[in-house]
């Protein structure tokens, strides 16, 4: 049976499931999502929205062959209008928000109302957001010492890749991904070694690199800048400041390449300022072993710990996906 039949008597047997229940049982909403992690992620967006009458399930888009991954996701839904009331997707935005319609897949996702996604690039953005990562290093470590201004730094990391951010926008809009890629701006946006009592050279390096590749696009599209001006002012329309385009680079670059290792030295810091304290204030030997071991067995895994993080829920972008859920709610 070809697949697009197979789903679509899945939510007819859903819309149908529930049409046969007690009106006093809750009507049953299922979530498709794209892989493993985004199920806490989107079980947090939703629980909010759960009540007497409805419920929300979270899934991958397929039992049958484990399917993953944002296209798998839309192809079962695209398309079907007869299908949404009791079957949405919930999916990263990646570039598909900032394109506007630019492509069909992006079309695709802003025009369907059973599709809702993340505004940020995707939910490691959002597992990144600046405000919260203070709390992940508490986390993780158990030391509330404020010894890195986060938000400060990713406020002149994103004013740092800004310019060339727009350039990788328009690169995608415009069709020239090919000689400027997400992993060609990736590969710019690292900012490379980092000192946690010192990040001004870091910052400092990576506006010499932004620069240098700017200067080389303006050679290769010497005609563009009107153009790039007015990409500049979209993108803004749209919510995306100087200071926040960390939110919408690539989503896995910016957890793994930028907060990842900032983490780790923040967090290695914070340990060290925690068992110096043990080791100083134990009254003797025996005290000081099992002190020692009592705070290392309660330490977290950092990585873990941000996949957790769920401080973006102060953020103006899961603020936007609530407003979407409870519009989609509101006409059903």
């Amino acid at each position: 049976m070809p697949t697009r039949l197979k789903d679509n008597l899945n939510n007819r047997y859903f819309e149908a499931a529930n049409q046969l229940t007690s009106k006093r049982a809750r009507r049953r909403i299922v979530a498709y999502v794209e892989s493993y992690d985004d199920v806490f992620f989107w079980r947090t967006v939703l629980t909010r929205f759960e009540n007497e009458e409805r419920y929300f399930e979270v899934m991958l888009p397929s039992h049958r062959k484990l399917e993953r991954g944002k296209k798998s996701v839309l192809m079962n839904f695209i398309g079907h209008t007869e299908l949404g009331r009791d079957m949405i997707a919930c999916v990263d935005a990646d570039y598909d928000y900032l394109l506007q319609g630019a492509t069909a897949q992006s079309k695709r996702v802003l025009d369907s109302p059973y599709v809702f996604h993340t505004y940020a690039y995707a939910i490691e953005n959002l597992q990144c957001y600046a405000p919260s990562l203070h709390n992940v290093c508490v986390a993780v470590t158990l030391n509330d010492h404020r010894i890195f201004d986060f938000e400060n730094y990713l406020h002149q990391y994103s004013e740092a890749i800004f310019p060339l951010f727009v350039w990788s926008v328009w690169a995608y809009r415009s069709g020239h991904h090919n000689r400027f890629s997400l992993t060609d701006f990736a590969r710019v946006a690292d900012p490379g070694g980092f000192n946690v009592f010192d990040p001004q050279p870091s910052i400092d390096h990576l506006r010499r690199k932004v620069s240098n590749k700017i200067r080389q696009l303006q050679a290769e599209y010497p005609d563009n800048k009107a153009e790039y001006l007015r990409m500049k002012d979209e993108i803004k329309a749209l919510g995306v400041t100087p200071q926040t385009a960390y939110l919408y680079m690539q989503g896995h670059h910016l957890f793994d390449t930028v907060i990842v290792p900032i983490l780790n030295k923040v967090c290695n810091r914070l340990r060290m300022e925690r068992q110096d304290e043990i080791s100083r204030t134990a009254r003797h030997y025996t005290q000081r072993c099992n002190e020692m071991s009592c705070y290392e067995h309660s330490l977290q895994d950092i990585r873990q710990m941000l996949k957790k993080n769920i401080g973006y829920v102060l953020s103006t972008q899961y603020q936007r996906i609530q407003q979407d859920l409870e519009a989609y709610l509101t006409e059903q």
